[in-house]
């Protein structure tokens, strides 16, 4: 697959993601205010609560690999996919790193 079209493709999927976010979670949750609540939501059944956590581990091990990849390759501003996966969640900072780690990497190539 050539580099822009895995770009384009993957920020256009971390920005559906998002802008879906904003308009299925956010108004419910500004009308009750209830964060607790709608993070307890995730786990009302056993199928909700599976996809629930699998998110949740998805997004820790994000975390761990951005930690990771910092030291281990020198991946530079991977920081900035850790608050995108809490908010609005891991697809969208999953997106931004993959997007950041692979254009630091090509710059890397170029550089050897």
């Amino acid at each position: 697959m050539p580099t822009k079209v895995f770009e384009i493709t993957t920020i256009g999927l971390g920005a559906a993601f998002a802008i879906a976010f904003c308009f299925i979670v956010i108004p419910p949750l500004l009308e009750t205010g209830d964060v607790v609540g709608a993070f307890a939501a995730g786990f009302v059944n056993p199928f909700s609560s599976g996809y629930s956590l699998d998110v949740i581990i998805c997004g820790v091990i994000l975390i761990v690999w951005i930690l990771h990849e910092r030291s281990s390759l020198g991946i530079r501003h991977g920081w900035i996919a850790i608050p995108l996966s809490l908010v609005p969640g891991v697809a969208t900072g999953f997106a931004v790193y993959l997007i950041i780690r692979s254009r630091q990497i090509a710059e890397a190539k170029q550089i050897v």
